[in-house]
């Protein structure tokens, strides 16, 4: 391993750009360049690749001859049926944003049941993500049912103090490793919430990555919830939007504060196009997603093993979705330039995602796998492991 690997080759000094902008523009064009990646997400795609990949896909998922939508008619109104359909519920919504979906579903269920408290986990994406929006926007309370890296119990939402009127679980939980409690845990913890007469609400943004862990189909997963909102682009690779889904009542109404919210936009078929094309494409092959990121976490396991790295973390070991972290006993920094310059050399990216610092020392990033990353064996990641590590500094003690 060598003692130089952190001095940036690229490095101009009388370069205007900050360090962390010079860093951005290198990780953008390491991958669009790099012949190998685990994923080939949509957010990181060109103008170009994006039109290009609604042009090919656009006439097998909708009849191009149909007039445009205007304000959730059209199309918009196809695709909630067909999410309605997937999820086994009387109706769903179409929303801009899932920030927004939360916020509706929520208020609604409190004016239903009289209690605006919002059981959730320390690290839900409301908690996390969307400063405050619960409670600035939206009037409502929210409780910390546990801020442990799983999902809650059944014993601690019974045992939970305080009364509230919806528990809300993130399915999978992103910030924790994208982890998912067992089938008959989720049941558990289902049921636990309608013992205190609260309803259940499924923050889904990827439930679509669920059904091989739960071993369920998605229509069964949705069913045990009053709601559920699930996302376009995190798992399907659309341009944006959600749904909200639910009994036909919920979803009348959660329109009505959709138009109150801002969120009734005057056509969205572009948007609605990539979902049916997500949902036609992708959706059947995220089963096979998760099946390769098990085979690929356990090569980043033994490749980090038979490196001699002192202390690594593949978390979880198996994989719940087709995401998971990674953890490493180095500063971030050092891990954004070892990975991007491994990309500009040889063009692989192995760690396309962003390093986080997590402590002195440690640093984690998420690793997704997708189509391009079944293109790889689990010896060309153990390979790519090997040289990742060759370009380190000194290994820490």
């Amino acid at each position: 391993m060598s003692d130089t690997a952190t001095t940036p080759q690229n490095e101009q000094p009388d370069d205007p750009r900050s360090a962390e902008e010079q860093m951005r523009e290198r990780r953008a064009a390491a991958y669009r360049k790099a012949d190998r990646v685990l994923a080939r997400v949509g957010p990181r795609a060109s103008l170009r690749e994006r039109l290009a990949r609604l042009h090919e896909g656009a006439a097998d998922v909708y009849d191009l001859d149909e007039p445009a939508d205007v304000y959730g008619n059209g199309i918009v109104a196809a695709l909630e049926e067909r999410v309605a359909a997937l999820l086994g519920t009387e109706a769903a919504a179409f929303f801009p944003t899932g920030t927004m979906a939360q916020q509706v579903a929520l208020r609604c269920w409190a004016a239903r049941t009289g209690n605006p408290t919002v059981a959730l986990h320390a690290l839900a994406h409301p908690e996390v993500h969307e400063r405050g929006a619960f409670r600035e926007v939206a009037g409502l309370r929210t409780v910390r049912v546990t801020g442990e890296p799983r999902l809650p119990t059944a014993r601690e939402v019974r045992d939970f103090e305080e009364p509230f009127g919806a528990l809300m679980l993130e399915l999978p939980l992103r910030d924790a490793g994208y982890v998912l409690p067992t089938w008959e845990e989720l049941t558990e913890i289902v049921a636990a919430a309608r013992e205190r007469d609260a309803v259940v609400h499924f923050d889904g943004a990827r439930l679509w990555e669920c059904t091989v862990r739960f071993g369920r189909p998605l229509h069964e997963i949705a069913d045990l919830a009053d709601s559920v909102y699930v996302s376009f682009y995190k798992s399907l690779g659309g341009i944006g939007g959600a749904a909200l889904a639910g009994p036909k009542p919920l979803v009348e109404e959660a329109k009505t504060w959709r138009h109150r919210y801002g969120g009734m936009i005057f056509q969205q078929f572009p948007t609605a196009l990539a979902a049916l094309i997500g949902l036609e494409r992708e959706l059947p092959r995220l089963p096979e997603y998760v099946r390769h990121a098990r085979v690929v976490a356990a090569a980043l396991r033994e490749g980090f093993a038979e490196a001699g790295l002192a202390w690594t973390r593949v978390h979880p070991e198996e994989p719940h979705t087709h995401e998971f972290q990674v953890w490493l006993p180095y500063e971030a920094d050092v891990l954004r330039e070892t990975a991007v310059r491994q990309a500009e050399e040889t063009g692989t990216y192995l760690f396309a995602g962003f390093w986080e610092p997590k402590g002195p020392g440690l640093s984690m990033t998420e690793v997704t796998v997708s189509e391009a990353g079944l293109e790889w064996s689990a010896q060309d990641v153990r390979a790519a492991v090997a040289d990742f590590v060759r370009r380190l500094p000194a290994t820490p003690r």
